[in-house]
């Protein structure tokens, strides 16, 4: 067994905030790269520029954003170089998610898949990953290796209750309000492309050139915990 202990211990003194361990096995070989385990690494974003975008992203929270991608991409590179070294094989996926299909504006294997598999999270009505311990303040990487992994038990259940804050709060009407189910087409509860057009704008408001908003991640109750 692979020594798990060290390799999460290596990334959290490296700036993660979260790791966990998941099975992939349930997932179509092709979009898992034949590999049977998945590493989730996660880092919370600042909370005192969380709290400063409920009504929009500001430079400051496009600043921190690129900074916690970049630390997610050495993070990733870290813990693929050492399992490597352990003699696994280990293929990192960009936190810049590089192999978007902007025809479904979705990926083969979203980070937040394994994130749930690994049993640090739940997703939200807004799509988005929640944390118990950042809401879904977050960004997040994975590495695919076939290292014998200590699993975590999956997180198939959501712990949003009756909460609409993201459904009240999205400028574009992207949240139906319905709850995630394990499995379900996200299109059967949030327009990925609503949401797309209305964060261009709420960017290009502040002279922003990339997409981003934030909206519905500052008003999660359960950001708002650790925010403050």
């Amino acid at each position: 067994m692979m020594n798990n202990h060290q390799l999460k211990k290596l990334l959290l003194n490296n700036g993660a905030n979260l790791v966990g361990y998941a099975s992939l096995q349930v997932l179509p070989a092709v979009v898992r790269k034949k590999l049977p385990y998945g590493i989730s690494i996660v880092v919370a974003l600042n909370p005192a520029i969380m709290t400063k975008i409920r009504s929009g992203p500001t430079h400051e929270y496009y600043a921190e954003y690129k900074r916690v991608n970049t630390l997610l991409n050495t993070l990733s590179a870290m813990a693929a170089d050492y399992l490597k070294k352990q003699g696994a094989r280990a293929i990192t996926l960009s936190a810049t998610e590089s192999d978007l299909d902007l025809n479904t504006l979705a990926v083969p294997l979203p980070h937040k898949t394994v994130a749930t598999r690994a049993g640090l999270g739940w997703i939200g009505r807004c799509a988005l990953l929640i944390t118990r311990q950042y809401g879904s303040a977050v960004r997040l990487t994975s590495v695919l290796t076939d290292a014998p992994l200590a699993v975590k038990e999956p997180e198939e259940q959501s712990f949003c209750g009756e909460c609409t804050s993201c459904l009240d709060i999205c400028p574009g009407h992207a949240v139906s309000g319905k709850i995630w189910q394990v499995g379900a087409a996200r299109n059967t509860f949030f327009d990925a492309f609503a949401c797309h057009r209305a964060a261009t704008e709420k960017a290009n408001a502040v002279n922003i050139k990339t997409i981003i908003c934030g909206m519905c991640i500052a008003n999660c109750p359960w950001t708002l915990k650790y925010t403050g």
